[in-house]
Order: structure tokens, then C-alpha cells, then sequence
């Protein structure tokens, strides 16, 4: 949306991160099968601007399982003009705890 650009008519880097981060948790959720918290964003790598009217596309996959932590790789990637094709726009490492339901740490079944 308008609201969510910079003076460039560019969206702003955090509004990007944010939606890599619902995606990013939604595939550790599954994967934990609980509750997940972010706790470190291990990379981030801004490649090109998002434009208002671009489609943010957010893929993942699973990197990494430690006991109670996994790390999801996150690519965005925007369609332009409403086409099929697209351009990756950014890229990064999200890190999650696995947690139960009183907010503590909960180790990760393999």
C-alpha cells in the first residue's frame, strides 16, 4: 500500500522483513508442530526495491534443526505488472525457538 513506501515510491525494507517473518514462522510452526518465537535474523540481503502494485511472493525451506532452535532460508520475490515473471528482491536466514504453551523452550522431535 501507499502508506507502507518511502519518498522513492519504494516498500520499505521492515514491511518486507515483516512478511518474511509471518512466511519464515508459518514453515517452522509446521515443522515444530508448536509455538515458535523469532530470535535472530542470521542474514538479510536486500537485492531489489519492491514497487507498490508488485506481488511479494515468499518461499521457504528448512536449513537447519537444532534442539530447540531451526533455521528457515526465506527468498522473496516480486511479480511485476501482475506477469508470471518474477524478481528476487531479497533473501535471508530466520532463526526460531521452539517453545510450549507457558513460554519456555521446548526441544525439537526429530
Amino acid at each position: 500500500m501507499p502508506a507502507d513506501t518511502n519518498p522513492a515510491g519504494d516498500i520499505f525494507g521492515g514491511w518486507v522483513m515483516s512478511q518474511m517473518d509471518i512466511a519464515g514462522a508459518i514453515a517452522a510452526v509446521e515443522r515444530v508442530t508448536g509455538r515458535v518465537v523469532t530470535v535472530a535474523v542470521e542474514a538479510m540481503t536486500f537485492i531489489a526495491p519492491v514497487k507498490v502494485g508488485d506481488v511479494l511472493c515468499v518461499y521457504t525451506t528448512v536449513e537447519r534443526i537444532g534442539t530447540t532452535s531451526i533455521t528457515i532460508g526465506i527468498e522473496a520475490w516480486a511479480r511485476r505488472n501482475r506477469v508470471d515473471a518474477r524478481v528476487k528482491v531479497t533473501d535471508g536466514r530466520f532463526i526460531y525457538v521452539s517453545l510450549n504453551e507457558d513460554g519456555t523452550k521446548r526441544p525439537i522431535a526429530d
